[in-house]
């Protein structure tokens, strides 16, 4: 006969402790025949099951498969799959090598999926996983820390609450800090094999974990499942809180059981899942996002519910029971916060341009620059959604003020600002002709001068300029000493480099010295000028009255030698040419006619009929309720926002 895994103390321990276990669990089982669920949700023992083995999709966001990090990672997802073949998994990553890694270490069930929010920096935005998971077709979706391991009772609790709950519901687990855990799975992933080499029974392992684990941030690394419906987790907007980063499922927990669209219930007593202990994270400013978010938005600084008088699930002699600490929802026990504790202050990131341009800028050292103030947010959001849609990055925001900086943080852009922004833009009244417009425009050339001294190529776009495909390799082979830019001429036939017929919202310039000479000047002649800043560029660079035009496409600027070239507006067609903004299909049109990399919503005054016109067209890219890029996943939810 074997022996134990575990020695005679451990063991006296382990049923001093399932004593106390069954004590308090009679005790509740006697409180909960004089009490009943919230009246929103009934179980029936007579409730006919839904399917006896649920499909289950469990969704994670891993770091990189490197190092002890990795092996965590990789034992994590094999115990996840060892509990039921029909479990699959997706994996929230960027990462270009993970696919065939994943394919290779787990096998067909694992997928990665890219096509999330992200910020700049790589993390995953909750809100973004959140509406993912809830557009799976599987019959229970969890999310769950890539490091935590599962073992078979979390699918016993799973099929329990499919099976016999007649409500909507949402489950929620704790999970549980182990120092060292010496057990793995075997090749099969069937079995946990200890230390000498023999297989270890589920009961020995949980009975190990009882007697070793320890609570270290156990709501950063919840287990949230919910069954599949129509039916929302909770009432409101997720906010767009920063994925690992802390209270983002405090947050969803506390909004699901105030909202009441389903059974939320705790099942850390029945479920064991946990993760090796490693060192706290610091608190960097990712986490300041997430305390200025809980603070702005839902009810969690308010009133925050206290989790010992929420619903649990319990295992007695395998059987599950619901056990209801209270009748009602006691509100006056809950914890009260000060709103403004966590709303007042205002969010920066610890990024220059300077710090910013290496991390971001291609391998050609080129970045492409917006410049945005708070009342063209939603295009600059659209812009960002399009060109992570086209897979490019290397993309920085200028921030003509501070709520459109504190916005461009909460959304992961790479944003940067300085102390010669102008100020009191107007909010729907910065269009073109107005002196704020003219101040708007003034800035423009003077930073992306800056970033051309820096060493970098700079490709300007304004916002509302949509972008089909990626033009850089096309503007990009221009040899230096040449400035690309798009014509405004909205005549069809006949010369496109006309006096003030350049725009100043979308060109790419080299930084050369015939480039950076010859923009000094214009950043000089706009200083003096009571316009704006597009007649400056012509007047400097093509002369004034296109004294220094070649042909119908060019000018040469005589004192740095520096080329200008207006774009061909087949390809880079602005908003008046040909009047393909009023197309019935302006995509097809622009596409698969003409071959356009973008097209520019300009000839248009105002903001409110700029965005309209966009929205119209369908050419558009960002959900503004839910703060999200459209995705692919969202199909249903397009149709109807359009």
């Amino acid at each position: 006969m074997e022996k134990s895994a575990f020695p005679f103390q451990v063991m006296a321990k382990l049923k001093l402790w399932m004593i106390w276990l069954l004590g308090f669990i009679l005790i509740t089982l006697s409180f909960y025949t004089t009490q009943r669920l919230s009246s929103s949700v009934s179980i029936s023992a007579n409730h006919l099951p839904a399917a006896a083995n649920p499909t289950i999709s469990i969704f994670a966001a891993p770091s990189p498969f490197i190092g002890v990090v990795g092996d965590r990672q990789t034992l994590a997802i094999r115990s996840w799959l060892s509990l039921s073949p029909n479990i699959t998994v997706f994996l929230f990553s960027q990462d270009p090598f993970l696919s065939s890694f994943a394919a290779s270490t787990f096998g067909s069930r694992v997928s990665v999926e890219s096509n999330l929010d992200f910020t700049f920096l790589g993390t995953p935005f909750f809100h973004s996983m959140v509406a993912r998971s809830q557009s799976s077709k599987s019959d229970v979706s969890v999310l769950i820390d890539p490091n935590t391991i599962l073992l078979p009772n979390f699918i016993s609790a799973l099929n329990h609450a499919h099976s016999k709950l007649d409500h909507d519901w949402l489950m929620f687990s704790s999970s549980r800090a182990v120092s060292n855990y010496p057990f793995r799975l075997d090749q099969d992933w069937k079995h946990w094999i200890g230390e000498n080499g023999k297989k270890i029974r589920i009961q020995e392992l949980q009975g190990f974990l009882d007697l070793n684990w320890k609570c270290s941030n156990c709501e950063d690394r919840m287990v949230l499942a919910w069954n599949n419906c129509d039916l929302p987790l909770h009432n409101g907007v997720l906010p767009p809180f920063l994925y690992g980063k802390g209270l983002h499922n405090r947050w969803i927990i506390n909004e699901a059981r105030l909202s009441e669209y389903r059974f939320v219930f705790d099942a850390t007593m029945a479920i064991s899942n946990f993760y090796l202990d490693h060192e706290p994270e610091e608190t960097t400013w990712e986490n300041r996002v997430n305390t200025h978010l809980s603070g702005l938005y839902g009810s969690l600084y308010f009133r925050e519910a206290n989790h010992s008088n929420m619903v649990k699930l319990l295992n007695y002699n395998s059987r599950y029971v619901f056990v209801d600490p209270t009748k009602e929802t006691d509100y006056t026990s809950m914890r009260l916060f000060e709103r403004t504790r966590y709303s007042q202050e205002r969010l920066s990131i610890p990024f220059t341009v300077e710090t910013l341009l290496p991390i971001l800028a291609d391998e050609n050292k080129t970045i492409v620059l917006a410049i945005a103030g708070y009342s063209y947010k939603d295009l600059l959001m659209s812009w960002t959604c399009r060109l992570r849609r086209l897979m490019i990055t290397n993309f920085l925001v200028y921030a003509l003020d501070d709520e459109i900086y504190e916005f461009s943080v909460l959304q992961g852009l790479p944003v940067f600002r300085d102390s010669l922004a102008p100020t009191n833009i107007s909010f729907n009244g910065c269009h073109f002709g107005t002196e704020c417009f003219q101040k708007v425009t003034k800035v423009k050339s003077r930073i992306v001068l800056g970033i051309l001294k820096l060493g970098y190529n700079v490709l300007l776009s304004d916002v509302d300029v949509y972008w089909f495909k990626n033009p850089l390799p096309y503007l990009s082979s221009f040899p230096p000493a040449f400035l690309v830019a798009q014509s405004d001429e909205y005549k069809k036939t006949g010369a496109i480099n006309l006096p003030r017929r350049l725009n100043s919202g979308f060109y790419f310039a080299h930084c050369d010295i015939s480039t950076v000479g010859a923009l000094e000047k214009v950043v000089k002649h706009a200083a003096s000028s009571n316009l704006s800043e597009q007649p400056s560029f012509y007047d400097t660079l093509c002369g004034e009255e296109g004294c220094n035009r070649i042909g119908g496409d060019r000018c040469l600027e005589p004192d740095s030698n520096l080329t200008v070239h207006f774009l061909d507006r087949d390809l880079f067609p602005n908003g008046a040419y040909e009047g393909l903004w009023e197309e019935e299909d302006v995509r097809h049109v622009c596409v698969e006619k003409k071959g356009c990399y973008v097209l520019h919503n300009n000839w248009i005054n105002g903001r409110r009929k700029k965005l309209e016109r966009q929205l119209r067209s369908g050419l558009w890219d960002y959900d503004m309720s839910s703060r999200m890029c459209l995705r692919s996943w969202q199909t249903a939810k397009v149709a109807s926002y359009f």
